[in-house]
């Protein structure tokens, strides 16, 4: 087995990425908005969303921030993340961005376009993980972390921790995988693979012969049928499974969880800036976070946790990689990626 020593470790954070320990889970405090910015919301009465998150989640979501305030009405479009932000391009570019709020998984993507984003902070920004934040103007509203997932009727002894899944014994298609391209999701997981596990983690894993699918939804239902036993997944995606029955087990591994922080924003063309802010302030808040955390398997990139999830430990270090390291290696790593694992197009 391979492994890191404590030194190794802390060099290869401090050049590839960075650990942070989410602090001791306190209760939420109720968000509490200025009265002054409740009664310009309510004068403008509706918000246009645009998210690359899936409806049924950001329905729930809009509908919860509908119980506190019911006189903002939302209006949601949902596309894909690369789709989404084209759409938002060419709408900038003709004057006609429709969006007050965009919610967005892919903080690159985001980033790329940094300059129609209006200036933005919530209340509680100080409370923030600054290696969470690309940009001033752009907020983790949802942060995604890793877990490992194992079928619990075919797995007999079930891995602990990521460097298990290098391990012969998983080998012949017990394991398997989201193909590396398929999003920035995806491929923060793989960095940290490489970077602070170790270097030829990659090879090490492929040589069990992982089975590879092209997202998480349908490698998560596949682990449900038993059509192999064991995959790293994004918790906020098995989580529900596993909630509602399924026979699933989950667990966030010693050596660290990969978190993806959204970099979500209010365009500067906003024709309901303060409907769309009081959004915003409150997905960021104690109250915001701790819904989406408790409903939907999130994480957060909140220095103090107002909930954890089940399983995961006050002293779980969660890791996000360097932004500038997320961009640079992104094509030729990919491309290594898939030569090890054998993956075409």
């Amino acid at each position: 087995m391979i492994r890191l020593t404590r030194r190794q470790a802390l060099r290869s954070a401090a050049a590839f990425g960075t650990f942070a320990i989410i602090g001791r889970a306190q209760a939420a405090k109720p968000f509490t908005p200025s009265g002054s910015l409740v009664d310009a919301a309510k004068k403008e009465g509706k918000i246009v969303l645009y998210t690359a998150t899936f409806i049924e989640v950001e329905q729930e979501v809009i509908n919860e921030f509908r119980k506190k305030f019911p006189f903002i009405s939302v209006e949601m479009i949902r596309a894909p993340g690369g789709q989404l932000i084209q759409r938002v391009k060419t709408e900038a570019a003709a004057g006609k961005l429709a969006a007050d709020v965009l919610i967005h998984s892919d903080r690159g993507l985001t980033k790329g376009i940094e300059h129609i984003f209006a200036d933005y902070a919530p209340p509680n920004a100080g409370d923030y993980l600054p290696e969470s934040l690309v940009s001033p103007k752009l907020w983790p509203t949802l942060t995604a972390g890793w877990c490992i997932a194992y079928n619990t009727e075919i797995t007999k002894n079930p891995p602990k921790s990521w460097m298990d899944l290098i391990k012969p014994e998983y080998g012949d298609g017990q394991i398997a995988q989201v193909i590396a391209q398929s999003g920035g999701t995806t491929w923060t997981r793989i960095m940290f693979e490489r970077q602070m596990l170790a270097e030829d983690y990659w090879a090490k894993q492929a040589a069990t012969k992982p089975r590879l699918y092209p997202s998480g939804a349908p490698c998560s239902d596949a682990l449900v049928r038993g059509e192999f036993s064991i995959a790293p997944l994004v918790y906020n995606i098995v989580y529900p499974k596993e909630r509602d029955g399924a026979p699933i087990k989950t667990f966030f591994p010693s050596e660290g969880v990969p978190i993806v922080p959204y970099g979500s924003g209010i365009p500067k063309t906003a024709q309901s800036p303060n409907a769309a802010r009081l959004y915003m302030d409150w997905l960021l808040s104690e109250e915001g976070q701790a819904f989406q955390i408790k409903q939907h398997g999130n994480l957060t990139s909140l220095k103090v946790a107002p909930l954890l999830p089940e399983g995961f430990a006050k002293d779980t270090k969660v890791w996000v990689p360097k932004f500038a390291e997320f961009e640079a290696l992104y094509g030729t790593w990919i491309e290594e990626w898939n030569k090890v694992y054998g993956y075409r197009q």
